[in-house]
């Protein structure tokens, strides 16, 4: 059966893909992004996926003002790198797999999710930069890739609700997989970011850690949000993070935060990132050994289990 192991969420700065195509990972500028992805590339060897499912929109390279699918799942063997109008990003081309895509739109379709499927698809930054980030620049991607593209761009995207309840779906087509398969879903975009009007360059660091917070462990309340408070409170292109909350419906309700980074900003965006693991099915935890009749556990002890638990970077 194959299983959905972990998310991960990632902005997708087209900046960010600049400065890794003109080897500039090095600067002071970017020093402090491309850092606060080590781990998480560490992370992503020692799991070793065998397909990942990135969830990201389109930036008018597949799809334009005449054609706008809310959710378009690109179901081919091959996906293109799009040319965003200075040619196309010097990456490789994003292997697919065809079977589980098409096992997934049978499954997510008979549970009435309305899908575009694509057989021919080009991708953009949205989707190959959290690539980029989440494994480096190999000469190939390790893993098939499937790509999701959401209609965050156009009036009117999706509801956090409706995003949710597909990852929901996405889960169970997943999990009904004959074989044996681990997985990792995207979701990418945001964090707090305007590009234009009065409040270009507006972030909202404060909303961003929020948000961080309730996607581990309240992920309703962020269903139940309108698109009024995502633009009221992170901007016109905040709404991007509705795609994340696809990425935590595919995962269990109780997770563990293994890593998250923020930092402000990468050219005009609050960069934000997390990993979530799926608890492993009927693993125990060890138990405490007692610390003896009327005794505390020593302070160092503590701090130390509390950072087991869970790694947290903040900047």
């Amino acid at each position: 059966m194959a299983r959905i192991i972990a998310g991960v969420t990632s902005s997708h700065v087209p900046a960010i893909g600049a400065a890794i195509d003109n080897h500039r990972e090095s600067e002071p500028y970017w020093q402090r992004v491309f850092r606060g992805f080590e781990r998480s590339k560490e992370w992503m060897a020692k799991a070793k996926p065998d397909v990942c499912i990135v969830i990201y929109n389109d930036h008018a390279s597949a799809f334009s003002v005449e054609m706008i699918p809310t959710f378009a799942l690109g179901t081919a063997a091959e996906f293109p790198i799009a040319d965003e109008g200075w040619g196309p990003r010097p990456v490789p081309p994003v292997k697919g797999h065809p079977q589980l895509a098409a096992h997934i739109a049978q499954s997510v379709i008979l549970d009435e999710f309305d899908l575009t499927l694509c057989n021919k698809m080009e991708v953009d930054h949205g989707l190959t930069v959290p690539l980029n980030l989440m494994f480096g620049t190999p000469k190939e991607w390790p893993c098939p890739v499937i790509p999701l593209a959401v209609n965050v761009v156009m009036y009117p995207p999706p509801t956090g609700h409706r995003c949710f309840m597909l990852g929901n779906a996405i889960k169970k087509a997943v999990e009904s997989y004959p074989e044996d398969l681990k997985v990792v879903i995207f979701g990418t975009g945001g964090m707090s970011h305007q590009i234009s009007g009065q409040r270009a360059g507006l972030i909202n660091s404060k909303f961003d850690h929020a948000f961080l917070d309730n996607l581990t462990k309240n992920p309703q309340k962020l269903a139940r949000m309108p698109h009024m408070e995502y633009m009221r409170e992170a901007g016109a292109e905040g709404v991007e993070m509705v795609m994340w909350l696809i990425m935590r419906g595919a995962l269990d309700d109780k997770v563990d935060e293994v890593y998250r980074f923020y930092t402000v900003p990468a050219s005009n965006t609050a960069v934000g990132h997390i990993i979530l693991e799926n608890r492993v099915k009927g693993a125990k935890k060890p138990a405490a050994k007692p610390a003896g009749k009327g005794k505390k556990p020593a302070p160092k002890l503590k701090r130390a289990a509390a950072r087991a638990k869970v790694d947290r970077i903040r900047s």
